[in-house]
């Protein structure tokens, strides 16, 4: 909205607006946000920034938790969800005391250095990307997590479990794992999705279309458009903001937990890639496997190689690896395909126009930081391309088959992703130096990731009932 605090001084007076909000990203991928009064908004604001306790973002010690935050003018927009008139902007982290400036931990910072060090070798000037979002709607939450007593409770009044409730029932509740693109009058939520839709546009996000997912309790898509990695990890937050708020609006509750009810369809986050320059699409060619060049090819290899340490940052919850697991639409082999939903990678084959063909990682869940997962992803394919990480020769494929339908010998080559968040971890230990190139990743920000994801869920859920997990995971 705004390039210069002159312009949104100006729009403040002229608009009546009362408060001026801040959201900083926490490690985990969570919005936190601090308001002030427009009387208090200055060009110190600016250059200065507030100070916060960093211990309680995830990036500090306690005793060393000063730092401060400084707003992105350029990121504001009005909150329509704050009662009082207000302009929110998104907020860059900064260090106080000897280092002082940028944090080289910030998430945003990530995905700027990440792009800044694929222009910097000259591969591509933008890395374009689109997330499917997909979540579940429910009518009723309930959960407690007690020494003496832990349950949850979850309702959806479309759900088939409520085909003989005492409600005045019309007869249409949606089918058990058959609710792909379920229609009217069984999906209805439609209204509400629209309304999401119609939020979303206003903020900027451009949207290509939204419908019912396979989830018979409320599950859900929308997916976006293609978009820079950067503005696309700051829309990816507002997409999630919106989509929360503008249940709860209805009276409803959404979330985007990788698989909130066991034997229902997990809520994947896909995310569609490629590489542009000069105004033109890196990864076509007309010649190429399914369309793709080679160095799509290249940047697929180098994603499916380091596919297991990836998942410590796309799939970073106890709870995503729930979700992955054989049998469903979510992928747990490391290889790519043609229009195989049962790939990590799949190509689509429903793209015909050259400017749009691309593939996409499937594994991937909303409960990720995005902008360190999409930074992550980036720097996977980066080194594909620089190392020219065949993905035919190191055993990848393509296996244009569904993978569970080879035999037992066949399926047997075909590498496996981490079946539990600790094991991504351990992953990551051992892979990461294509991480640190370019001085994208610090080995300290690793690091922390890895202690704070042990410390804080791999030791705190693993041994405990199901209730400690949704209480973590719901609000992601």
């Amino acid at each position: 909205m705004f390039k210069k605090i002159e312009e949104l001084q100006q729009y403040i007076q002229e608009n009546e607006i009362k408060m001026i909000d801040f959201k900083v990203i926490t490690l985990n991928g969570r919005w936190k946000h601090l308001a002030i009064p427009v009387e208090r908004l200055n060009e110190r604001t600016f250059t200065d920034g507030i100070g916060f306790d960093g211990s309680s973002y995830g990036y500090s010690k306690i005793e060393s938790s000063d730092m401060r935050f400084i707003p992105d003018i350029t990121t504001a927009f009005i909150d329509p969800y704050c009662g009082v008139k207000t302009i929110s902007m998104i907020a860059n982290i900064h260090t106080i005391g000897k280092k002082e400036g940028r944090f080289s931990g910030d998430p945003r910072y990530l995905v700027e250095k990440a792009n800044k060090y694929l222009n910097n070798l000259g591969i591509a000037d933008e890395y374009l990307i689109a997330p499917e979002f997909e979540f579940y709607i429910f009518d009723k939450v309930n959960f407690g997590v007690e020494n003496h007593h832990q349950e949850v409770f979850i309702d959806s009044n479309q759900a088939p479990w409520n085909t003989n409730s005492k409600e005045d029932n019309k007869g249409y509740k949606a089918p058990f794992q058959a609710s792909y693109h379920l229609a009217l009058p069984y999906d209805v939520n439609n209204d509400l999705r629209s309304e999401m839709t119609l939020k979303l546009l206003e903020m900027g996000i451009e949207v290509k279309y939204h419908h019912h997912e396979v989830g018979s309790a409320g599950q859900h898509e929308i997916e976006v458009e293609l978009g820079n990695m950067v503005s696309m990890a700051d829309n990816t937050m507002m997409a999630k903001y919106v989509i929360k708020n503008e249940a709860l609006r209805h009276g409803k509750s959404a979330t985007f937990m990788p698989k909130p009810l066991y034997g229902e369809a997990g809520s994947g986050m896909h995310v569609h890639m490629l590489l542009r320059k000069n105004g033109q699409n890196l990864f076509y060619d007309a010649d190429g496997y399914s369309g793709l060049s080679q160095d799509a090819l290249y940047f697929i290899g180098g994603i499916l190689k380091h596919a297991k340490a990836l998942l410590a940052f796309t799939n970073p919850s106890t709870n995503s690896y729930k979700r992955l697991v054989p049998g469903f639409e979510a992928p747990v082999s490391v290889c790519f395909a043609t229009g195989n939903r049962s790939s990590v990678i799949r190509v689509p084959g429903y793209v015909r126009n050259p400017e749009e063909k691309r593939f996409e990682f499937r594994s991937s869940d909303a409960t990720c930081n995005p902008y360190v997962a999409y930074s992550a992803m980036l720097m996977a394919g980066i080194d594909g391309i620089v190392n020219k990480i065949d993905p035919t020769e190191e055993g990848y494929g393509p296996f244009d088959v569904n993978v569970f339908d080879l035999p037992k010998e066949e399926q047997d080559k075909i590498e496996a992703l981490p079946k539990s968040l600790e094991e991504a971890l351990e992953e990551l230990k051992k892979d990461y130096q294509f991480l640190l190139e370019g001085g994208v990743f610090d080995k300290d920000f690793i690091d922390n990731w890895i202690h704070k994801k042990y410390e804080k869920e791999v030791k705190k859920v693993m041994p405990v009932p199901t209730p400690v997990e949704f209480q973590l995971y719901y609000d992601l």
